[in-house]
């Protein structure tokens, strides 16, 4: 059976920059069957939904709904729902966790504010604390949404579980279904495609260390696209795999090309050019497109360390 994520496997798409963008993740158990815009096709309130997209619109915030993996047949409303929010930009990130017996309560929160970084509001409306449990996986499993989100994800999310792996969610949306399965790991906010356990199991490991990990990895979620993929290759140029030190510092250019500056705690700049193609040959962007397209890939073209002298320019 030919599906948008063997044919985008089948032609070796590049994953790096294709992470979906959210400088805050905030995720809302929901269990129960998911329809494909599930904030508003689930068995959560559809009202609840659409305040929550509404709220989030322009903050920088991403509202996401997950469940325990396993069986989804509706258990009815649970009594006690996990609520997590997660802001991911290198250098200020935080996992906060809390629970809630009323999905409402969410929009009690400043959406601006933990857009912004700030987790004071999710600590006053939900109670939330510090997370201090194992990293969080994130798999895409929304069939609903495209139908290898769960033919592929919801196997991986069944054996990372059975294997011991700790800290596993299903997830509603991630991007990029030809990617599947996709998943996301919190804190740091890094995504990885065509996620395999043992894959997952290490990038869990390497953020328990601080440390991240690149083979499969989509990017980060704190960075537009361009900035994903200048990251990632920094990272490999100079073998720098610590979490929370690189930084995107600025993009100049727009569609097709950009120069992106990326930055390290200790000082050094990187100066990588970005240029945007275009997938070819023409192929399904996900199971239930009508028509094929060539979705944009981000391709680096260089990567340059910058002396000193030339941080000015």
């Amino acid at each position: 059976m030919s599906t948008c994520a063997t044919v985008s496997r089948s032609l070796d798409e590049p994953v790096s920059g294709t992470a979906a963008t959210a400088a805050t993740w905030l995720l809302l158990e929901q269990p129960g069957p998911w329809g494909a815009k599930a904030l508003t096709s689930s068995h959560l309130d559809p009202a609840v939904g659409r305040a929550l997209e509404a709220a989030a619109e322009g903050t920088g915030v991403r509202v996401a709904l997950i469940r325990r993996p396993g069986r989804h047949a509706d258990p009815g409303t649970p009594a006690v729902r996990q609520v997590y929010a997660a802001h991911t930009v290198p250098g200020r990130v935080w996992l906060h966790g809390a629970t809630t017996r009323d999905p409402r309560r969410l929009l009690d929160l400043d959406f601006a504010a933990l857009g912004a970084g700030d987790h004071h509001s999710f600590g006053t409306a939900l109670g939330g604390r510090p997370y201090r449990g194992d990293p969080l996986a994130l798999v895409c499993t929304n069939g609903k949404r495209d139908r290898c989100c769960a033919l592929l994800g919801r196997p991986l999310a069944a054996e990372l579980c059975a294997s011991g792996v700790r800290g596993v969610w299903e997830v509603t949306h991630l991007g990029g279904h030809r990617f599947s399965p996709t998943v996301l790991v919190l804190p740091y906010g890094y995504a990885y495609g065509r996620a395999e356990a043992h894959t997952i199991k290490e990038a869990l490991h390497g953020a328990q260390e601080g440390r991240v990990v690149v083979e499969g990895c989509r990017g980060c979620s704190a960075w537009e696209r361009p900035g994903q993929a200048a990251e990632l290759a920094v990272r490999s140029v100079a073998g720098e795999y610590r979490a929370g030190l690189l930084s995107v510092v600025r993009t100049d250019g727009a569609a097709p090309r950009w120069e992106v500056t990326v930055g390290h705690a200790d000082g050094r700049r990187w100066r990588v050019t970005v240029a945007q193609g275009a997938a070819l040959p023409p192929r399904p962007e996900s199971c239930g497109a009508a028509v094929l397209g060539t979705p944009a890939r981000m391709d680096v073209v260089s990567v340059r360390e910058l002396r000193p002298t030339a941080l000015a320019s």
